[in-house]
């Protein structure tokens, strides 16, 4: 299923070189487990789909197209996923472990995107970062320093 998907995306940006390819199975990945990590508190606001799609445009340099096929497709492996093993399994197997520590810190950024932190976004997230192999000690730290930035942005928002 979630490879089909891939495929599927590959074929519609028409890109020869995977490598280069907005759409492959790690990034869908990613995007599918930050969508799910928004839409744990049971509502997925504006700032929390902008963080989301400036931090995938930043960090690929993708433009608008590629950008939207992304989302599209990590939406659509998110809602036919059943957990959040498939997911994670792709991207352990895929990053090492600081790219992986990093991950657990955007995931923070989105929680705090809204200015606050649930416990059901917090149990998500533990999950998650046990699933990715990040330890207890490293998800804090990535959780203080995010809590860290949201306040830091909510002062310049001011």
């Amino acid at each position: 299923m979630f490879e089909t998907i891939v495929s599927f995306l590959h074929d519609i940006v028409g890109a020869t070189d995977r490598t280069d390819d907005a759409v492959t199975e790690a990034r869908v990945a990613a995007v599918a487990i930050c969508n799910q990590v928004m839409a744990a508190d049971g509502k997925v606001t504006p700032e929390e789909r902008a963080l989301v799609a400036d931090v995938f445009k930043t960090r690929f340099g993708l433009d608008d197209a590629h950008l939207n096929a992304l989302l599209e497709a990590g939406e659509r492996a998110e809602k036919e996923a059943v957990d959040f093993f498939h997911f994670t399994s792709v991207l352990k197997r895929e990053l090492p472990i600081d790219r992986r520590n990093a991950f657990v810190g955007l995931l923070w950024d989105i929680v705090y995107a809204d200015g606050e932190k649930t416990e059901v976004e917090d149990h998500v997230i533990w999950r998650i970062a046990d699933l990715l192999g990040v330890d207890g000690r490293e998800r804090v730290e990535q959780r203080i320093a995010a809590e860290k930035r949201a306040r830091e942005r909510l002062k310049l928002d001011s």
